[in-house]
């Protein structure tokens, strides 16, 4: 890869890395096989990265592998053979239904935040966009991006108190 080439796209990487990684987690629900997705998402970038002329697309073009990559490993998932065994596998730990219970809480409150409150959290915490990234694309200012991000936050606070005790929520 030429020198100059090289440059831009570790830039690409050290910039988005952390957008990519959060997509691919949404794709593929396992932290380790969102790494392997992302890894394979920018190794297949890097070899198409000189074609690659607006600046723009790169992000779409890395998401867009991203998620083939990840239909064809279910499709070829898919297609392997099961094998009753002799044995039961292990019960799911009690933890899981805590998870799945908290996503469930975490799902009903975002139903009854208004459609600019849902949107601007997304942006913000899922596409890790700024708030002047957020503004720009909207059409409003800063200071209303700040404040949308604030009330959803505290009416979420209202709606489920269970989930602000949580740390992380996978």
């Amino acid at each position: 890869m030429d020198p100059g080439f090289e440059a831009d796209f570790q830039k690409f990487v050290v910039d988005r890395s952390g957008a990519l990684f959060r997509t691919a987690y949404l794709l593929t629900g396992d932290r380790h096989t969102a790494e392997d997705l992302v890894q394979s998402a920018l190794t297949k970038t890097a070899a198409k990265w000189r074609g690659l002329r607006d600046p723009a697309a790169i992000e779409g073009y890395v998401r867009r592998v991203m998620y083939h990559e990840q239909v064809s490993w279910w499709r070829r998932r898919s297609r392997i053979a099961e094998v009753s065994t002799e044995w039961l596998p292990d019960q799911a730990g009690d933890g899981h239904a805590e998870v799945a219970d908290l996503r469930l809480v975490m799902r009903t409150a975002l139903a009854q935040l208004t459609p600019r409150q849902r949107t601007v959290l997304v942006l913000r915490y899922f596409e890790d966009l700024s708030e002047t990234e957020i503004a720009r694309m909207l059409g409003i200012g800063v200071g209303s991006v700040r404040s949308q991000i604030y009330r959803s936050l505290e009416r979420l606070k209202k709606i489920a108190p269970e989930l602000s005790t949580v740390r992380e929520f996978r």
